[in-house]
């Protein structure tokens, strides 16, 4: 089976902020893209921004590097970054580094409105 090479992304506005929707797997090879999409959304400063990962089955550590980089940007802004709809794969990584004590991680779109 070929694996596409396209990330692709959707921003949804919120009352406070953004909804950034990626679908697809984020490794090395997309992992600049996805680092571009972010930066273009943190550049209109949302109070709260939402990454919804329910489309993401897999990403590497150059992804979660991309993620902890734009958790910084926001923490420094004192804004909020929320990331939802990990698949189980990707929520291992997370835990296996303990990033999921430094993220807020909520499960679906709805909780990360509310949190």
């Amino acid at each position: 089976m070929a694996r596409t090479s396209a990330l692709a992304t959707q921003r949804t506005p919120l009352p406070d902020g953004m909804v950034v929707s990626i679908s697809g797997e984020i490794d090395f090879s997309r992992s600049p893209a996805l680092r571009s999409e972010l930066i273009a959304v943190l550049g209109d400063k949302p109070a709260r921004l939402v990454i919804d990962l329910a489309g993401v089955p897999y990403m590497d550590s150059s992804g979660v590097a991309t993620l902890v980089e734009t958790l910084r940007t926001q923490r420094d802004a004192a804004r909020k970054l929320v990331i939802c709809g990990m698949q189980p794969k990707v929520r291992g990584i997370f835990e296996i580094a303990r990033l999921n004590t430094v993220f807020i991680i909520v499960g679906d779109l709805e909780a990360a409105r509310q949190a």
